[in-house]
């Protein structure tokens, strides 16, 4: 069985909201490596409706040329957590159904390997409330919105263990957990 490996850019106070933010901050390339390193031991994507929407205009028209996770995000199979979303363009997609803890242990089952999650707080949530997750990277970025969707919302308690931490350049670390329990 194959493993779920979550990955977020968030700000100090939690904040997940698109990630525009992150933009004044720059890309240090040591964090595309770092989440290169991620998708490379994943052989599927795992999303939300919302991410599926951002992603599949903007990943599709990419290459290798442009972007070094372009054949990931491309050519792997991608499973769309929806109730709504019905005719997925975005080649190798397909759309799972409403969320459901059974159909995602089936779907690390299926899958000969692990399974990518990007942005996706919605169902990352969900998936942590119900033991599913097994690693989460988050990416801090040095700021305080003081407002908008978090990752931890009220109520959503759990424990990690650190796996590794990495600091970059542009102000940004990296802290990579594992999900050892949810409560």
């Amino acid at each position: 069985m194959g493993k779920i490996l979550v990955h977020e850019f968030t700000t100090l106070d939690g904040v997940i909201d698109t990630p525009a933010w992150s933009m004044d901050f720059g890309f240090d390339p040591k964090m595309g490596g770092a989440i290169g390193g991620i998708m490379q031991r994943c052989r599927a994507l795992l999303m939300g409706r919302k991410t599926y929407e951002m992603f599949a205009p903007s990943w599709s028209q990419r290459t290798d040329a442009d972007d070094p996770g372009a054949p990931f995000m491309n050519g792997s199979p991608k499973y769309v957590v929806s109730t709504t979303l019905r005719d997925p363009q975005w080649n190798n997609s397909s759309v799972l159904g409403a969320y459901s803890p059974e159909a995602i242990r089936s779907l690390k089952e299926r899958v000969d390997g692990d399974i990518y999650v990007s942005g996706s707080g919605t169902l990352v949530r969900a998936m942590v409330a119900d033991d599913l997750v097994d690693e989460i990277h988050l990416f801090v970025y040095p700021l305080s919105l003081g407002a908008g969707p978090r990752l931890f919302e009220d109520g959503l308690a759990a424990r990690f263990g650190l796996l590794a931490s990495e600091g970059y350049n542009n102000g940004a670390v990296r802290l990579a957990y594992e999900l050892t329990t949810a409560k």
